[in-house]
């Protein structure tokens, strides 16, 4: 009888640790309130989570790789794809309502954000460092870096090779083949040079920054391309906040004072990249 109940015990302590999967009917449970644009529509999205925990490593909870639905909590990362994908998928409704349709089509979204050429083939599939899911999103037609036609950006290569030098934080690099592959997306995110905004320009920048540009802020550190990332918000006072989930704050937030102080304020940052959300034609692009 002992035996039985320690099975048992084990057995549902090992299912209540699985990811659970939101059914539709969680998902259905979202009132999204649409704007004109898919900008204006994550807008209200992100909003609408506001208060929601912060919590990491969502993502990793797996054996292996797959599609992982969560809008109860959110790392920056996770929020971002989240309200991204709420948004193009609700603008391809032609009723706009929840259901069925709805939640395949923000699954599909939610794929091509998160993954290399929006296929799931393996832990290395999933875009890790930001500046390839920069890349890779721009490439599908899904959004545009414009960080260097803002005022104040400089050209800058810079390599990364975190991931792979710090193994120990990443249990599936312990696999050479994923391993490998890793260090080849170093590689050739290495080879390319981008524009960013040096934390001292950000404020020269802000009178183009528009509500809801994508705002991925640059790490200090080396070896590392990007660090956080969010959503411009204007507020009453014209200046730009950052609207993203907070691991400080433990919750998705509206910073209490401008991006350019809260990167100032933050030495293990060194500036931000910006990309916007395309208008016409991003459906077209992406099926």
């Amino acid at each position: 009888m002992i035996r039985f109940f320690t099975t048992l015990f084990l057995l549902l302590t090992s299912l209540a640790a699985l990811p659970q999967e939101l059914p539709p009917h969680d998902l259905s449970q979202l009132t999204i309130v649409g704007g004109k644009t898919p900008v204006e529509t994550a807008l209200s999205i992100g909003r609408q989570f506001l208060g929601k925990p912060y919590v990491s490593h969502t993502l990793d909870t797996t054996p292996t790789e797959q599609l992982i639905i969560n809008v109860r909590e959110f790392d920056c990362t996770t929020y971002l794809e989240t309200v991204l994908a709420l948004s193009l998928a609700w603008h391809e409704m032609p009723d706009k309502g929840a259901g069925p349709q709805l939640e395949q089509a923000f699954r599909t979204y939610l794929t091509k954000f998160r993954y290399r050429n929006g296929k799931i083939d393996g832990y290395a599939s999933r875009l890790h460092y930001f500046s390839d899911w920069l890349r890779d999103n721009e490439r599908k037609g899904l959004l545009t870096d414009v960080t260097g036609e803002l005022t104040g950006s400089i050209s800058v290569a810079k390599p990364v090779s975190y991931m792979t030098t710090a193994t120990y934080k990443y249990p599936q690099l312990s696999d050479p083949a994923t391993l490998k592959q890793m260090q080849l997306a170093e590689a050739a995110l290495n080879q390319q040079a981008f524009a960013f905004i040096p934390r001292k320009n950000i404020r020269l920048a802000e009178s183009q920054l528009q509500e809801g540009d994508i705002i991925m802020l640059t790490a200090a550190r080396p070896g590392l391309d990007m660090k956080h990332v969010g959503l411009a918000v204007r507020q009453p006072n014209g200046r730009i906040h950052l609207m993203h989930a907070s691991s400080e704050q433990g919750e998705v937030v509206v910073t209490p004072y401008p991006l350019s102080d809260y990167v100032l304020w933050h030495k293990n940052l060194s500036g931000i990249r910006v990309a916007r959300l395309r208008g016409s034609g991003v459906f077209a692009a992406v099926k």
